[in-house]
Formats: structure tokens, C-alpha cells, sequence
């Protein structure tokens, strides 16, 4: 298929690539051009603008930061929305609000175009495997058509309805449960060294013992053992729990842990902490905050 790809950062450079590698045409595009290069090299085709990366194209994948990056490249002047013509698909792979996922829906049904969302899980080391889990919504003919793209640099995909909200309402959610996760480690990795007991070997006997859980596993050694070059961070970690309080609190729901995380998370920026991995700012701000209450 010739597909367009716009946003080629730490995960949407390696699924490009997996494209590219299942045989796929690509036309890429990225705000910041030297990171189409390695690209370029495998095969692909540069696009000048967001409109140019559909010509010609089965289908437009978009992978962007934000809703910000999304409503500029979507919506701008040479977007992509004005390019893409009846009955083109668009696949919008990024963590966006669902209040943008509803805004998109109905731009594209307005212009007979196909829509699915399909936000992924997975750090970039996941995506340069090829092993992302992608969480699917859309009409089921479009879905079907995106599916041979995904399956592209996925290692499953579960479609959980029919309305593109649902998907990127899944995925905040998903990164919620993440960030309460790395909340609940931080908290008890700052009691286990206030009780003299090493961390790692602490982990080692509840997670062998309660959840024998690689995501733990992983996450638990990212706190110990701080990574060079962030993996998620603290930036994305806060805009998740804003997008998914904002999402919440638009069907009446107030979640109260929520609150907490974005409590923290704010913290951790004004810190100077907004490019650490997440894992590694809950876990400071964990340790800072032990020291006060002490």
C-alpha cells in the first residue's frame, strides 16, 4: 500500500520503518527534517508538507506529541485534512484528547472520509521491536483496511468499538493504570528503604510472589537504573492524566487518584523534571517527599 506518514519521533520513526520493511510505500513527513533521513535511506519518499505526504495514498498515519502538533499538522495551512479526498483513510496513532478524537470524527464523516484510531502501548524500545499493542476504533470496514498497516509494527490489536473515541479513551486510561502503577512502586521502593531493606531485593520478592509482571519488572529497573535518554516522560506523563481527567470530567466522573498524579507530576516539572523518564520523576518526587514529612 502507499501510505503517508507524518511524525517521526521516538515511536513513529521505528513503526515507519516496519512499514517500510513489510513492504509498504511510504511518503514521510516531520516538522524537524533531518529526522527523515535515516528513512529516506530505507526507501521512503520525503514530503514537503503534511498535504504532500497524501498523495496518492491508501492511507495517512499520523503519530504526533500532542492535540496541539495534531491540530496544527491536521488543520494548518498544507494540512492534512483539506488534502485527503473522499473515502481516504486516516489512522491517528497518537495519545490525543478524546474531545480531539470526537472533533476529528466528525470532520471526516462531514467529508466522507474513513477514520480509525489507533493509539498504541509500548515504549520506543517496544516500537523498534515491532511490538506494540495497538487499541483499535472505527466504522468495520475501516478498521479492516487499517488492520494489515498496524499489524505492520504491532504484536496484537484489540478493537474495542466502533466510535474512534473509544480507542484513545482506552489508551488514557491504559496510561493512567501505568502512571498509578509507577505511583504505587515509588511509594513502596521509599518504605523499603526506610525499613532498611534494599529495593531491587524487595521487588524481587513481591513481584515473584503477587504479580510475576514484566511491566513491573521493566519499570521497576528504569527507577533503579535511570536511563540516559528518557523513555516516556514526565511532559507526557502529565499531559495523559490532564487529557484523561478533562475526559472524565466531560461524563461527570471525578477520579480522585487521578488528581493525585497530576499533583505530582506537576511538581515534578516545576522541579526541572519534565524530560526524566515518568517512572524516574514519581519516584524522585516519592523520595522528596518522604524527606519532608520526616
Amino acid at each position: 500500500m502507499k501510505i503517508g506518514f507524518l511524525g517521526l519521533g521516538k515511536m513513529g520513526a521505528p513503526m515507519a520503518r516496519h512499514l517500510i520493511a513489510a513492504g509498504h510505500e511510504l511518503r514521510v513527513w516531520n516538522r524537524t527534517e533531518g529526522k527523515t533521513e535515516p528513512l529516506l535511506r530505507e526507501g521512503a519518499i520525503a514530503a514537503a508538507t503534511p498535504a504532500e505526504a497524501e498523495l496518492g495514498a491508501d492511507a495517512v498515519i499520523t503519530m504526533l506529541f500532542d492535540d496541539a502538533a495534531n491540530e496544527e499538522v491536521i488543520f494548518g495551512a498544507n494540512g492534512l485534512m483539506d488534502a485527503l479526498s473522499p473515502g481516504a483513510l486516516h489512522i491517528a496513532c497518537s495519545t490525543i484528547s478524546v474531545a480531539l478524537s470526537e472533533r476529528l470524527t466528525r470532520e471526516h464523516e462531514r467529508r466522507r472520509h474513513e477514520f480509525v484510531a489507533a493509539p498504541v502501548f509500548g515504549r520506543p524500545t517496544v516500537a523498534e521491536e515491532g511490538r506494540l499493542w495497538v487499541v483499535a476504533a472505527g466504522a468495520q470496514q475501516a478498521v479492516a483496511k487499517a488492520r494489515p498497516l498496524l499489524d505492520a509494527f504491532s504484536r496484537g490489536i484489540s478493537v474495542v468499538g466502533g466510535e474512534p473515541r473509544q480507542a484513545h479513551a482506552v489508551k488514557l486510561g491504559g496510561n493512567f493504570m501505568i502512571s498509578a502503577m509507577l505511583y504505587s512502586l515509588s511509594e513502596a521502593f521509599v518504605y523499603a528503604q526506610g525499613q532498611g531493606i534494599d529495593p531491587a531485593s524487595f521487588f524481587e520478592a513481591i513481584n515473584s510472589a503477587l504479580f510475576q509482571s514484566p511491566l513491573y519488572a521493566a519499570y521497576s529497573k528504569v527507577m533503579l537504573h535511570p536511563p540516559e535518554i528518557a523513555g516516556a516522560s514526565v511532559l507526557l506523563g502529565e499531559k495523559d492524566t490532564r487529557l484523561l481527567r478533562e475526559a472524565a470530567a466531560s461524563r461527570g466522573t471525578r477520579l480522585q487518584l487521578a488528581d493525585t498524579l497530576a499533583e505530582m507530576y506537576a511538581r515534578a516539572k516545576a522541579a526541572g523534571m519534565g524530560s526524566d523518564d515518568w517512572a524516574v520523576g514519581l519516584y524522585r518526587m516519592s523520595q522528596q517527599g518522604s524527606k519532608t514529612r520526616s
